[in-house]
């Protein structure tokens, strides 16, 4: 008796592409929501990141209102995914050191916690690469 492992093989690839593409649209969402309203609200972002002692807030604000847009946009779509990833991976811890440190806030610790997992998910997302639904596995 013989098992046909090619239709198996492609069923896993293919199950796992779909599971990377809903991990890839679910890490996005934040990132794309979160881009988007700082760079509609510069003056408030500015004045947040103002009053958080970081140097230049409005192009600080611009900044990493872009990082989160067009890294969540990319992630989205699987362009570059590897290199957004880490990059989105390095931005979110760097964020939870600057913003959420305050761990005697169980608020802050649980916000901290939560960049820790996204960071996580980028690295594995770094690792596996976009899978077979995005702009990387139509360019290869």
């Amino acid at each position: 008796m013989s098992i046909n492992t090619s239709a198996a093989t492609a069923g896993t690839a293919s199950n796992s592409s779909f599971t990377i593409l809903l991990g890839r649209i679910l890490l996005a969402v934040i990132f794309l929501l979160s881009g988007f309203g700082k760079l509609t609200a510069i003056s408030g972002t500015a004045a947040y990141f103002g009053s958080m002692g970081l140097p230049v807030p409005t192009v600080t604000a611009v900044v990493v209102g872009l990082i989160e847009l067009l890294g969540g946009l990319a992630i989205l779509v699987g362009f570059q995914t590897r290199i957004a990833a880490w990059v989105l991976a390095i931005f979110t811890i760097a964020t939870g050191l600057v913003a959420h440190t305050g761990w005697a806030d169980q608020m802050q610790m649980i916000q901290f916690l939560k960049n820790l997992a996204i960071t996580g998910g980028f690295i594995l997302l770094a690792s596996s690469g976009a899978g077979a639904y995005s702009i990387d596995a139509k360019r290869d």
